[in-house]
Formats: C-alpha cells, structure tokens, sequence
C-alpha cells in the first residue's frame, strides 16, 4: 500500500515532541551560481545530524503504542542507526545496529553514545538486512524501511510548504527511496505543480536505472564518497511512490559533490556529509538547467568524522 498525506500529517502529530522544525538558509553566492533562488532545508541540524529521527521516531512510537517489545534490530550506514538508538534511549528500548564493517566512527561512536548495540557486517545494505532477519527473535521487533518510516519523513516536505512561499522544485537524495517517496507523497498531494526531482550519485544510480526501465534494477555494489546512498536496489515500496510521484531523477558525479562539501563548509560555515550535499551539488550545477526559479535543496544529514573532512578537502584540491 501507498502512504498518503493522512499518513503524513498523522506522523508529524506522533513525532511532534521529539524531531526539530530544521531551518532553511539561503546564500546569494550559491544562488548566483546555480541562476535560482537556492533554499537549503537543514535536516543536518536535525536532533541525531539527520532526518533519519524522523522515520525512526514515527516507527518506534507506533511499535510502542501496539507491543511492549523492548529490543529492536536494524540495519544501517550510520545515519537510521544513530537516530534509532536516540530514540529507544529516550524510550527505554534496547537497540541492536547492524552497521557496515567500513562505518564512519562519527556515525558508529554516535550510535554507542546512545546506548545502541553495534555489529558489524559487510558492506551493503541488502547483507546488513540479511543479517537483522538472522538475529531476531521472538523477544525483538526488526524495523526496515516501511510506511511508517515514509510517512515519518514525509513530514519536511509539509515543513518545507509551510517555510517557503513560491516553490518551483524540490531536490531531495534517493539512497533507499525512503525519504525522497516521502517527501515526493507529501509535496504532490498538497501542490502537484512543485517539481520533486530525486538526485543520486553516477555510481550508485540504481533508481535512476529502475525508474528508467519500469522495474527494480539491482547494481553492483556501489563505490562513493556519499556513503549513505549505497544501496544496491531501490526498496520496493518506495519504488511504487517514485514511479507516481518523482518527475526525474538527476546524476551528481564525484567531483562535484566533493565541490558541494567544500563550499558548504567555506562559505555557509555548514558540515555537511556528501550524502546531504548531493542536493546542492545538483542546485549548483544547475543541472536541470532553469533560470530563476525557487529551488530547496533538503540536505539529508551532517555526520562525518573529521578525518573525512581532511580527506575530501584534499581531494577536492587535487
């Protein structure tokens, strides 16, 4: 089934207590540059650096209103793992992480701050789910990407209606989908004239080979500094809302998501992991190639380590 706006505006009263209203800032140097007026939603200065509370905290609340389960199991890069241990922290739940054995320590320290349970396992997202189904039992509940989870991030694009008036289009990162069917659900039931275009990066385009051929398309797995976006196949719910909802989806290469990063951090004084600044490396590159228009750019999450900073700064000079 599809999640629609009740399902959304249900979610935004069941997490209300908990997730931030993010900001949206703007720079006339970034606009300049991509020949819009560029808006960034700030889900980096969400609680837990990213809009994954939003899903976790949608989910968990539900679970809790229908269990007395106190273990829950589930699979991340760092970012969902992170939120998820926040919450069950602020709820009295055990949390179990499958995390990749190449986690960054800023997403994986995070998660043992809370309180969460870390294991580590390969490097996809299809082995971390493989693994969850493996270790639960009768005494745990195992949340993946669900409706619940869509609904609960389909509350930044009600947020971003309400922040912005006059939006012409909406970028929003594609990892799973779970965020970008959200927001796309969220925005095309309440203005279906805004354009939500997904961005992914060139190595890891697996919706946009999916959305392109009708039907899930698995790749290899990916190599990118946006490691949060590293998923094999787009999930399959999602899928279904992306097909109705997305009007394209644009690629971002390596270099100029590097460049994204770097200006993020000179010139708007924000930490921005590459998986967040996806989204404005589409904006400025203006690679749907308009001129004057109300852009958002949603940037999806601010956690890296500083020994990654140093990396793709260097990089971005050579």
């Amino acid at each position: 089934m599809m999640i629609c706006i009740k399902d959304i505006e249900n979610a935004q009263l069941r997490i209300h207590d908990i997730i931030n209203v993010t900001p949206v800032i703007s720079s006339k140097i970034l606009s300049m540059q991509g020949h819009n007026n560029i808006y960034l939603k700030c889900e980096h200065l969400q609680k837990t650096g990213s809009f994954k509370i939003r899903g976790a905290a949608n989910k968990i609340k539900n679970i809790i209103e229908h269990n007395n389960t106190k273990h829950i199991i589930t699979a991340s890069s760092g970012n969902h793992g992170k939120a998820t241990a926040y919450i069950g922290k602020q709820l009295g739940i055990n949390v179990t992480v499958i995390v990749p054995e190449n986690a960054t320590s800023a997403k994986t320290d995070a998660i043992k701050n809370y309180g969460g349970n870390i294991i580590y396992y390969g490097t996809t997202t299809e082995e971390r789910l493989k693994k969850v189904e493996e270790i639960k039992d009768e005494n745990s509940i195992a949340i993946f990407d669900d409706n619940l989870i869509m609904a609960g991030n389909g509350t930044i694009g009600k947020e971003i209606i309400k922040q912005i008036p006059d939006i012409d289009l909406i970028y929003v990162p594609i990892g799973s989908g779970a965020l970008s069917s959200g927001v796309a659900t969220a925005i095309k039931e309440i203005n279906p004239h805004i354009k939500v275009i997904g961005v992914e990066p060139e190595n890891a385009k697996t919706a946009f080979l999916s959305l392109n051929k009708g039907e899930i398309v698995v790749i290899d797995p990916p190599i990118t500094i946006a490691d949060g976006l590293r998923s094999l196949k787009p999930d399959t719910n999602a899928f279904t809302i992306m097909q109705k909802y997305l009007d394209d989806i644009i690629l971002v290469n390596e270099k100029e998501i590097k460049e994204a990063f770097v200006f993020l951090l000179e010139h708007m004084k924000q930490l921005v992991e590459p998986s967040g600044a996806i989204t404005v490396a589409a904006a400025m590159n203006n690679k749907i190639d308009i001129h004057g228009k109300n852009i958002v750019s949603i940037i999806s999450g601010g956690n890296i380590s500083t020994d990654n900073i140093h990396k793709l700064r260097k990089m971005d000079k050579n």
